[in-house]
């Protein structure tokens, strides 16, 4: 159960309405995930809806690199909706079952392609250290150039806000799917996954 409530159609304000057809009316579909909250504040939501369509459908990454970075940062925050939407994302988008199940259970991944490679080390250094290796950002930069990894990057940052929020405020999870991911525990405190790091010598 959410610790806050939810905006519900039939009770919303006029502004929250315009914002929820806007949604509902894009490429989403539906109302899911953290726009939910961010609804309470309608200008927040409008601004989030559009960036977040924007990372999502909007950039000159293939979606295969947008969803595979996606899973990466759900899997690190532990959040739940996120990686049950996205990992159906990643596999429609090419990224294999054996691949999506490694990053889900933490064990190091083989990837199919060394583009991969890089978009998953890429994507858990910058979770897990808040920098980037030189080498890796070499190798990130000749396959999308300056502008991809600008978009790289910001993808991973708005889908750790959007894990942030759907874990502080224990969105449920849409359909009454059950939650796929464990959390492990530091301290008898929940805490933030770590992703298996790539043998020496890959995405380098």
């Amino acid at each position: 159960m959410s610790r806050i409530p939810f905006p519900d159609p039939d009770t919303m304000s006029d502004a929250q309405r315009q914002v929820y057809e806007r949604i509902v009316s894009g490429p989403r579909g539906r109302l899911v995930g953290p726009l939910r909250a961010a609804l309470h504040n309608p200008e927040l939501a409008d601004r989030w809806q559009a960036f977040g369509a924007l990372l999502r459908f909007g950039t000159r990454l293939p979606p295969r690199v947008s969803e595979l970075a996606i899973v990466v940062t759900a899997r690190r925050w532990n959040s739940q909706i996120e990686w049950h939407i996205h990992a159906q994302a990643a596999a429609a988008a090419g990224i294999s079952p054996t691949v999506l199940e490694a990053i889900r259970a933490r064990r190091t991944p083989v990837f199919d392609t060394p583009a991969d490679e890089v978009v998953y080390e890429y994507a858990r250094q910058l979770q897990e250290t808040g920098q980037v290796a030189p080498a890796l950002y070499a190798r990130a930069l000749d396959y999308w150039d300056a502008a991809g990894v600008v978009e790289l990057t910001a993808v991973i940052g708005y889908y750790t806000l959007v894990s942030m929020t759907l874990n502080a405020h224990e969105i449920p999870m849409p359909d009454d799917a059950p939650a796929p991911l464990d959390v492990p525990a530091e301290g008898g405190q929940p805490a933030l996954s770590r992703l298996a790091p790539l043998p020496p010598g890959m995405a380098q």
